[in-house]
């Protein structure tokens, strides 16, 4: 782009947009969003019981989960359990090949336990994983739980 002065002569003016502050920012940015995301996967506080075998979860996958007030949450949603086989239904094209995640706090009874299990089953989902924590070294010392 080009302009004239107030002495007449011709100049042009400088294009060029320095994009390396805008770099650091999406860079800072990504790097936030990479630590923040496993933290908002799992925001439902729970003591999960701790076992000797525990299997890695490496996809995303529907999580059932009960807290200490025997709250119910279908991933991160509070449900109640009397919508929780519908919703479960809804969800699905194919029940019986669908994988649910059941967390439930240690301190819950296991009467709520077996209401969500049965919830579940009633939607035609038949594979259920329990998730639990691994035992930490000094728990292993000791002789177990």
């Amino acid at each position: 782009m080009a302009f004239t002065s107030s002495d007449g002569r011709v100049r042009s003016s400088l294009a060029d947009i320095n994009i390396t502050p805008l770099v650091d920012v999406v860079l800072v940015l990504l790097v936030i969003f990479m630590i923040s995301v496993p933290v908002l996967q799992s925001g439902i506080q729970v003591n999960v019981p701790k076992t000797r075998t525990v299997k890695e979860i490496t996809q995303q996958r529907t999580v059932v989960t009960i807290d200490r007030d025997q709250n119910i949450f279908l991933n991160d949603k509070q449900i109640n359990i009397h919508e929780l086989t519908q919703t479960l239904h809804a969800q699905s094209a194919d029940p019986a090949h669908q994988v649910i995640y059941l967390r439930a706090d240690e301190q819950v009874p296991f009467g709520a336990f077996a209401h969500v299990m049965d919830a579940v089953k009633q939607a035609g989902i038949t594979n259920v994983s329990i998730v639990t924590q691994p035992l930490d070294s000094r728990s292993q010392s000791r002789g177990g739980l």
